[in-house]
């Protein structure tokens, strides 16, 4: 489903809550990702987004453009590395999401505020880290 502004707060709520509903072959809670985990991959997206705010054009420019294809890559390597933060990536579909944005200003803007109120949801419904 396409983040739009209608739903992207209810989207990321509902991913959150799988995630921290997930359990292991013994049927026993897995603790969610860290919110340090998820807050390092809303720093790299932040980090994109100052730089979408201050340009004045709709579409993104190519050198922007490429960051965010970077950034899917990003995405990739720390999910697999860590199982936990591969469910947050699968079960959030930020790699679908990314890819949605195109050359969007707009949507990448959305997907900025997307991953924002993922960590919110995290920290709200996952409680405190290990």
């Amino acid at each position: 489903m396409k983040l739009t502004e209608e739903n992207y707060v209810e989207t990321a709520e509902k991913a959150i809550q799988e995630i921290c509903a997930l359990k292991n072959k013994s049927g026993k809670p897995v603790p969610p990702v860290t919110t340090s985990k998820i807050r390092n991959l809303l720093a790299m997206t932040a980090a994109i987004y100052n730089d979408v705010i201050v340009s004045q054009s709709e579409k993104l420019s190519a050198e922007i453009v490429g960051r965010i294809n970077y950034l899917k890559i990003r995405f990739v390597y720390e999910a697999g590395r860590e199982p936990k933060v591969k469910a947050l990536v699968e079960k959030a579909q930020l790699l679908e999401h990314l890819k949605e944005v195109g050359n969007s200003r707009a949507q990448y803007i959305l997907f900025s505020r997307y991953m924002e109120a993922l960590v919110a949801y995290r920290k709200f419904y996952g409680g405190h880290d290990e």
